[in-house]
């Protein structure tokens, strides 16, 4: 009895080719919707990043120049090495200070970076620590007269503290703590800012903001007895990751000129105002 043999065919060129084909594409399509994910990745890390380093100086700024021109010579807590009662008038009167102010640093105060340069914001106030966090050399729960600086470093936000007595030359300074800068925020590349100052001439004395100004007209606004009653805050910050953009992105930051982002990585800008609640109190309460 024969057994019947059955051949076996295999694939044709054609068959092949066409496999070989269908596969490239499948592959093709795998990869990009892999490489669309890891940009997209990346892009949501950038944009959370930026909006987190955002928010998180915005909020910090708010709450510490909030308490600009605070100063109450009757708290309990107040240290009293000095005449307080002539303090309160130099704080309520410098709550934002100039290069000059201060005879044993002469050239700290607010200062307008030139040509869009970034700016230099200095504060005062009364407070149990400096911006850094610092006693300066006070007991644990007194408060005395601070001095903030706010600058930009080597594309980083930096704050750093001083004692307003040592720089008015009412005593030494503290060798413990020195002057040296704490880094705020990092990566960035402009930190601009305007002040809001009363109409020294309005007969109602409402303490409204009526202009804003930057660092250099401060003088000439003193020098008419405006004040400063709120701050306006501007800042551009670069995002975290990988990320490339098609052209770096440009800003226009409070009432300077239009900047361009130095590379096409990812930028945001933020701004806020301040309201300078005990400046407006003590300017209301000046005119009664």
């Amino acid at each position: 009895m024969r057994m019947k043999r059955h051949s076996q065919q295999g694939l044709t060129l054609i068959e092949l080719m066409i496999s070989m084909a269908l596969g490239l594409v499948i592959a093709a399509g795998v990869i990009q919707v892999l490489v669309s994910n890891s940009v997209t990745d990346s892009l949501n890390r950038a944009i959370a990043s930026t909006q987190e380093s955002g928010r998180f100086i915005v909020s910090r700024m708010r709450q510490e120049l909030m308490m600009v021109g605070l100063y109450n010579k009757l708290d309990p807590n107040l240290n009293e090495l000095v005449d307080v009662v002539e303090e309160e008038v130099f704080v309520r009167s410098n709550p934002v200070p100039i290069p000059g102010d201060f005879v044993a640093r002469m050239g700290l105060g607010s200062l307008q970076g030139a040509s869009g340069a970034n700016d230099t914001l200095v504060v005062s106030l009364q407070a149990p620590r400096d911006c850094r966090g610092f006693k300066l050399g006070y007991p644990a729960d007194d408060e005395f007269y601070v001095v903030n600086e706010y600058f930009v470093e080597d594309n980083k936000l930096k704050c750093r503290g001083f004692d307003g007595r040592v720089l008015r030359g009412q005593k030494a300074a503290e060798a413990h703590s020195g002057h040296s800068a704490f880094t705020l925020l990092d990566d960035v590349i402009s930190f601009q800012v305007l002040y809001g100052v009363t109409n020294p001439l309005d007969p109602n004395n409402l303490a409204l903001p009526v202009r804003y100004i930057d660092a250099s007209a401060l003088p000439a606004a003193y020098a008419v007895n405006a004040q400063v009653v709120a701050i306006r805050l501007a800042l551009v910050v670069k995002g975290e990751g990988e990320v490339n953009l098609d052209a770096p992105a440009t800003f226009k930051l409070l009432n300077e000129d239009t900047i361009t982002a130095p590379d096409n990585a990812l930028y945001k800008s933020f701004e806020t105002t301040v309201t300078l609640r005990n400046m407006k109190n003590f300017t209301r309460g000046s005119a009664l």
